[in-house]
């Protein structure tokens, strides 16, 4: 058999891993309080945690250079605020309380009784005093609050609203849509008949923003504990909701920290359970929950004290680093019981060093760098994920080598006096007639032929049970039509994915947050952004009829869009429409600069355009306009509005004479997640499997099996994304991170069964199989339940984030453990061999990363 000489790098490393062992095993209380020092040290960091929380949600949860920053940039370099206050003309939501009341039982708002409980809580509202009452603190027009349109139609009189016939959606040229919700129109005309909601906002002055502040949040503990009424209910929603329930999440995750890591060490106390009370490794187990836990605290500690903002998805990451970090332990375990239970303990650690040592550092290195390649993500939230979990890899894996070494070897030590698990007393030895006497009085017991550890029963069944029964005829082609089923359902899905962030879903469960966006999306959805069209080109013409021409061109353009209204009266009139009808009746030639210049600064002070206007130094620096859109229901329809718009106004700026055009709505900030996500996610899932592909050459040096490991990552990939459309998971930048990680892991499933496969010195396909699960089936399955027992109380959050990252960790370690031992088994007694084309010197390094049996003599 031809052997490959590659050892030049792997053999150095796994002698200086043995010698290290050696050192460890040596000095096992160095290195036991040396870590315990370290993590306490730069655990200490965490006294910055309350000033590195970065809970901004623009800030965290949009690309970081969305198209929509520049363009607000832009309206705020051209318009700057003014004293006269318009929410259309905001270039960011501004601050504001808001306030969405619906009638009981679907009746119709528009009566007596419920028209009497709404002014009422405008009364009450505009009572709340923090120091300060609304009246001192609220944005202005014309000396006067920003009035709330119903209220202003009813003028303290109820009786109007039987005797007048409000038109809808627009009534004496004032807009209703986004105030007047759920109406029902008479048969002919457009009188509204009924309506089931009413909105109002208060909209505060932003330049007193500690006043604002502390107003808002008593606004917020006024309605949180709002009495029931007979006829209406309220939902309430302030420009302070999102922040302050974002980080409402965030403590939401404590409690299941301790939860998580009681499991962890049940679940790892249970895997490294022996009957004998020598072999026990109960202690290792704890040790092993312990090193993983040391690890976050050291890691998370060390880049606070770096400055390193913490985003709420960091939060997430402690209970994969537990998996991890578990995952590991059990390597060194399994090494460990692969070594003879004679040597000195020096011996034994050293060879257990040689083999795990390396095997943990390639899987370290694959997971670290699918990470790193997270960091070429534009959302800030997945970059500082990426960046403590990456991080927590590497002290995790320090902390192994280091901290669950030196308890390896304390607890070799104990071995090697044959003392008992919990009393460290010394026991009798297992022999031959001593074997069936008290297991708690006996112990030492170990495999004579080989002088290692026995084998676990586990092994034992994958061996003798599982392993023959999937390579029976009839199994395999059932095998094959599940995994054909699996990927058509898995392919359906990803047709079903929506894309997209709610922001509702950054508020915990049961928050009035979510009542207040239900009833937002149930009864204000008909009209969506009023979006605004700005007029860049200082050197514009608008005084030249062909210039006019062309913009009056582009803004047709925008009007033809489907989701454009096209009701005249809904869109209000642009300045420059209204400035042609005053010149036409004043005798102004508006096709003369001088004269379109003269009269114009008048004309904008009469007719309130004056905020649409940039007129400075007889120059036009910039106007704008508006567009209503209509039926913005879902992500989809904000996805499209987006695009068109875009689309539209570069359309407008190839035209004969050209029209530069900025669009832009406050909301439009989150929209541009739809712009980058899909693109975005693509590209760090090529970027991360080519990676990945480079890494499988390395350790399966057969560049068809190579490609093997590669199919599995595309499979797994395709069904994760699939199911968990499926699983009312949307594509956001949480879900963007699980998909990278579950290339690390698909890696770890697939590349090392494969190996197992091609290095077996069985003649059969089938025996080749059985012969990769008796070495693989139960570490990859122990593997897996680990990484599980460490993310499954996520499962119980109230965060929509923290579900999510559950959902996909469940979704990503099923399909890559089904894959590692039930497809690709499968698919390669179908396939034969592979060319045994390895390098001798990696087999023994490779399968100890999931074997516990002799495997290393074995393939020797």
């Amino acid at each position: 058999m031809a052997k490959c000489n590659t050892n030049c790098i792997e053999k150095p490393i796994s002698a200086a891993f043995g010698n290290f062992g050696r050192v460890v095993a040596r000095y096992p209380s160095v290195f036991l309080i040396l870590p315990l020092l370290v993590a306490a040290a730069l655990g200490s960091g965490f006294m910055y945690l309350d000033e590195r929380k970065a809970n901004d949600i623009e800030d965290q949860f949009t690309p970081v250079n969305g198209p929509a920053k520049q363009e607000r940039k832009t309206v705020e370099e051209y318009f700057s605020p003014s004293e006269e206050f318009s929410h259309l003309r905001l270039s960011t939501e501004g601050t504001y309380a808001s306030l969405i009341i619906t009638v009981l039982e679907g009746a119709n708002i528009l009566t007596e009784a419920a028209l009497t409980d709404i002014i009422e809580i405008d009364r009450q509202v505009k009572n709340i005093s923090t120091g300060n009452t609304y009246e001192n603190l609220c944005a202005k027009t014309k000396g006067k609050c920003m009035s709330n349109l119903v209220l202003d139609i009813l003028d303290d009189d109820l009786n109007k609203i039987t005797s007048t016939a409000i038109r809808y959606p627009v009534y004496n040229g004032t807009f209703l849509g986004t105030s007047v919700g759920g109406v029902e129109l008479e048969t002919e005309g457009s009188e509204i008949r009924s309506a089931k909601a009413v909105r109002l906002f208060y909209f505060l002055n932003e330049e007193n923003t500690t006043l604002n502040t502390r107003w808002l949040t008593g606004f917020l503990e006024f309605f949180s504990n709002y009495p029931e009424l007979k006829t209406v209910r309220v939902s309430y929603f302030t420009s302070l909701s999102r922040q302050k329930e974002i980080e409402a999440s965030s403590d939401s995750i404590i409690p299941f920290f301790s939860i998580t890591y009681a499991l962890a060490i049940n679940v790892s106390i249970f895997s490294c359970l022996r009957l004998d009370c020598v072999r026990n490794k109960v202690w290792v187990a704890v040790a092993g929950v312990l090193s993983t836990g040391l690890a976050v605290l050291a890691s998370f500690g060390l880049l606070l004290f770096c400055g390193m903002p913490f985003a709420m998805t960091v939060a997430s990451s402690p209970f994969l680093i537990l998996g991890i970090g578990v995952d590991d332990m059990f390597i060194m375990i399994a090494c460990w019981q692969k070594t003879k239970v004679k040597d000195e303990v020096e011996d034994r650690l050293a060879e257990t060093y040689k083999e795990a040592a390396v095997s943990i550092t390639i899987t370290t290195l694959t997971d670290v760098m699918s990470f790193y390649i997270g960091l070429m993500t534009p959302f800030r939230s997945v970059q500082s994920f990426c960046m403590y979990t990456s991080t927590a890899i590497l002290f995790c894996y320090i902390f192994n080598i280091t901290f669950f070494g030196a308890c390896l070897a304390l607890n070799g030590r104990r071995e090697k006096g044959n003392k008992h698990w919990l009393t460290c007393m010394k026991v009798p030895e297992v022999d031959s007639v001593d074997a069936s006497g008290n297991v708690c009085c006996v112990g030492g017991a170990y495999d004579k032929e080989t002088g290692t550890d026995e084998a676990m029963p586990m092994d034992l069944f994958f061996k003798n049970h599982y392993s023959p029964f999937l390579t029976k005829t009839w199994v395999k082609i059932s095998v094959c039509l599940i995994y054909f089923g699996y990927l058509a359902v898995g392919i359906y899905g990803c047709l079903q994915l929506q894309e997209g962030l709610d922001l509702k879903h950054l508020a915990p469960d049961g928050s009035y947050v979510g009542s207040y966006y239900d009833d937002e999306d149930q009864f204000f959805s008909s009209y969506g952004p009023n979006v605004m069209l700005v007029v860049t080109d200082e050197n514009f013409q608008y005084w030249n009829s062909d210039a006019r021409q062309n913009l009056d061109l582009c803004l047709e353009n925008f009007q033809s869009l489907s989701m454009a209204s096209k009701d005249s009266e809904i869109s209000p009139i642009s300045w420059l429409t209204a400035y042609i009808k005053f010149g036409q009746s004043s005798g102004v030639n508006v096709d003369n600069e001088t004269q379109f210049k003269l009269r114009l600064p008048t004309f904008l002070t009469l007719s309130g355009f004056s905020e649409d206007v940039n007129f400075t130094n007889n120059k036009i620096l910039a106007s704008r306009m508006f567009i209503q859109t209509v039926n913005i229901r879902t992500a989809v329809d904000e996805k499209n509005m987006l695009n068109a718009f875009r689309e539209t106004a570069e359309r407008c700026g190839k035209l004969q004479t050209a029209v530069n055009v900025t669009v832009y709505h406050p909301a439009f900030i989150y929209y541009d997640q739809y712009a980058v996500i899909v693109g975005n996610t693509i590209q760090n899932i090529v970027v991360t499997t080519c990676v990945m592909l480079v890494i499988s050459l390395f350790l399966i040096p057969n560049p068809l099996c190579s490609l093997w490991v590669t199919f599995a990552i595309a499979s797994i990939i395709v069904g994760v994304t699939g199911f968990m459309a499926l699983w009312d998971v949307s594509l956001d930048s949480v879900s963007m991170i699980n998909l990278v990680i579950c290339i690390g892991f698909s890696v770890d499933f697939s590349a090392h069964i494969s190996y197992a496969f091609v290095t077996s010195e069985k003649l059969s396909v089938n025996e080749k199989a059985k012969d990769a699960l008796y070495k693989l089936g139960y570490p990859i399955i122990q593997g897996a339940a680990s990484t599980i027992a460490g993310v499954v109380v996520l499962a119980a959050a109230k965060s929509y984030i923290f579900r999510t990252f559950f959902k996909i960790m469940l979704l990503v370690i099923v399909f890559g453990a089904v894959h590692g031992v039930v497809f690709i088994p499968v698919f390669f007694t179908f396939l034969g061999t592979c060319n045994k084309m390895i390098c001798a010197t990696k087999k023994t390094y490779i399968i100890s990363r999931y074997s516990n049996t002799n495997l290393g003599t074995k393939l020797t």
